[in-house]
């Protein structure tokens, strides 16, 4: 049985291009940095969890909620064949069994805050806004987009952005690794965006980056039915 069952939908993904300087300190053992185009990324994503189901079971009050995070990519060789992955600076949820059960059992670094979500769904377009309240601000990203949902094409930017189904975790000098498992997903084409983000606040110093980088890209995907199978402890 998976450990979770849910969907993810209307995941607003906005990428950057950074050094990979700055992301080796949280490179877990057994993996590398993964790069698209010889360039490293780090992603902010909000989106919904719906129809959430723990072992089998939906426990009352946390069946709908947001979740954003920040991520990164890895990459991991097991026999030949290399698995694509995605490391977690932070992910932030507006529940505190969630953020218990995740940070225990899969040793990931959630957090709970305050969240917020609106979804503005027109014949022609659709707007996201997932919003989330650190110590002195609302924080938001918002994406408005075309409402076609178009297929991802193969060795593309955003292929490599969306398409990881490996989690990999540091857990002290081991490595925490879990499968993720979905379908191949839809994008709207984004028109505009806005991000109002204390990265400081939100993630910690180093980030703080992000507040003057300008997006790479910024996409937005319809989402699926996912599940995330249990961990398994690297040597």
């Amino acid at each position: 049985m998976s450990f979770l069952k849910a969907e993810w939908r209307k995941l607003g993904m906005v990428n950057y291009k950074v050094t990979s300087e700055l992301l080796k300190p949280y490179v877990p053992e057994g993996t590398e940095l993964d790069f698209y185009q010889d360039n490293c990324y780090v992603s902010l994503i909000g989106f919904m969890f719906k129809n959430t189901r723990l072992l089998g079971m939906k426990i009352p009050f946390h069946i709908n909620f947001e979740e954003v995070n920040l991520r990164f990519y890895v990459r991991r060789k097991e026999e030949g064949v290399w698995k694509r992955g995605v490391v977690f600076i932070k992910e932030i949820v507006p529940k505190p069994t969630i953020t218990f059960i995740a940070n225990t059992i899969y040793n990931e670094n959630y957090e709970t805050l305050p969240m917020e979500h609106s979804w503005k769904i027109e014949d022609d377009k659709i707007t996201v806004d997932y919003q989330w309240k650190t110590k002195s601000k609302w924080n938001k990203i918002s994406v408005l987009a075309e409402n076609e949902m178009i297929d991802m094409e193969p060795n593309s930017e955003i292929e490599f952005i969306a398409e990881h189904y490996w989690g990999y975790a540091k857990n002290g000098l081991k490595t925490t690794e879990y499968e993720v498992t979905h379908p191949s997903w839809k994008y709207y084409p984004v028109i505009e965006y806005k991000i109002d983000v204390n990265f400081e606040e939100t993630y910690g110093t180093k980030f703080n980056i992000l507040h003057e980088t300008i997006p790479c890209s910024v996409f937005l995907l319809e989402g699926s039915e996912i599940s995330v199978e249990s961990k398994i402890e690297m040597t």
